[in-house]
């Protein structure tokens, strides 16, 4: 069997607005977050993913399954820590190893 993790993730999409404004945004979230706000918190009110309304929860998943940039950084990461931000072809991401 493969090995499945857990994890949640607050997005700012590229589609939604410009590079440039989607980065500003996630590394405003970032400070945030480093200021002690819930993670599940500020992934319902700001995340531009329709998972945002569950907290951001993406429930669990293989190697393989994300595109490769979300899925490197999601494995790497220990339970309980979250990721710098990262860059997809979706747009700026941050995620949160749930389990």
């Amino acid at each position: 069997m493969s090995e499945e993790i857990t994890a949640s993730h607050i997005l700012c999409s590229t589609e939604v607005s410009s590079n440039k404004e989607a980065l500003k945004s996630i590394k405003k979230i970032q400070a945030r977050l480093a200021k002690g706000e819930a993670f599940e918190e500020l992934a319902r009110e700001v995340s531009d993913c329709p998972s945002g309304s569950q907290g951001g929860d993406l429930g669990s998943f293989g190697r393989g399954r994300m595109v490769d940039e979300f899925d490197k950084a999601a494995f790497d990461l220990e339970v309980g820590e979250t990721s710098e931000v990262v860059e997809t072809e979706f747009g700026y991401h941050l995620i949160l190893r749930t389990l």
